[in-house]
């Protein structure tokens, strides 16, 4: 089966934005780390193990961590590269979970799930690593991430050579997050998404950002002709046309996906068997009628 993302470029530039890692260009994890950290904090519950999956310097596992909800907490990433000093860490591939089923109460996954070939099979493993009653907290970039930049971009190749090639990678629809968390086994799965706006003087210190963020193009049948300067100042013309305030900086655009799911566990509350209502639909409805008119 054909692949949609290069595995190994995607780690090189993973490992890459690691040992660059700018200030500014942290702001999307130190998001995701904020609205992780609430969710875990909310939890009426103590996370005896708890591991963090490929999130770049650990920013994420660090917030959910002072929530004082988690007890002990590892790092999964793909090399030493991501650990801090005197940092332990464990090695694994993005698509490869190293965890003994039902060994952890947490999983908490920071903006990683997208960069999979088989995001179901990912799923899956993460629900068997769980112990009955865990707890999956994931965020991702959803549809609607950097659209302003995929269509400067494709307008940019269309006008400039009559055809194009892929530029930006796809992102995940949030309405079929929840689906695939059911069918990965998950229990009372919650999926949102938040969109946040992210303003930058050109496209050029927005690319630059991508970069730092390991972000690059990782598709497989990505274009591997190099684009020279005409093409990018091309691009940030119609960037600045397109999507630009009346300020003159231009706007970029980052949907962010939240879901949770939890390892079945009996005590959970369950759906109502078919056939067990005491009331038809019909006649709820019926009543739910009778009452506006009366009240009307």
């Amino acid at each position: 089966m054909e692949h949609l993302f290069d595995q190994a470029l995607i780690s090189g530039n993973r490992a890459r934005a690691a040992q660059r890692a700018t200030p500014d260009a942290g702001f999307l994890l130190d998001i995701v780390a904020t609205e992780l950290a609430e969710r875990v904090a909310v939890v009426e519950r103590q996370f005896d193990q708890a591991v963090e999956l490929h999130g770049v310097d650990g920013r994420a596992a660090l917030a959910c961590f002072e929530t004082g909800r988690i007890s002990a907490l590892r790092r999964v990433e793909t090399s030493d590269a991501f650990a801090k000093p005197g940092e332990e860490i464990i090695h694994a591939p993005i698509e490869h979970l190293p965890l003994e089923e039902q060994s952890v109460n947490l999983l908490l996954s920071p903006l990683v799930l997208h960069l999979t070939n088989d995001m179901p099979g990912l799923l899956i493993q993460m629900r068997r690593a769980l112990k009955p009653d865990g707890l999956l907290l994931a965020a991702l970039p959803g549809a609607g991430t950097l659209a302003e930049l995929r269509d400067v971009l494709l307008a940019t190749e269309v006008e400039m050579s009559g055809g194009a090639s892929p530029r930006v990678m796809p992102f995940a629809d949030v309405r079929d997050m929840g689906s695939l968390l059911q069918r990965a086994g998950f229990a009372l799965p919650v999926v949102d998404m938040e969109d946040y706006t992210v303003r930058y003087d050109s496209i050029f210190p927005l690319m630059r950002d991508l970069k730092a963020m390991g972000m690059a193009n990782p598709l497989q049948a990505r274009s591997r002709k190099p684009l020279n300067r005409a093409f990018f100042m091309r691009a940030a013309e119609l960037y600045a046309e397109r999507y630009s305030d009346p300020d003159g900086r231009i706007r970029a655009t980052f949907s962010i996906i939240y879901m949770s799911g939890w390892a079945p566990h009996e005590n959970q509350p369950k759906p109502l068997k078919r056939g067990s209502a005491r009331i038809s639909l019909a006649d709820a409805l019926k009543d739910t009628m009778d009452s506006l008119e009366d009240k009307s």
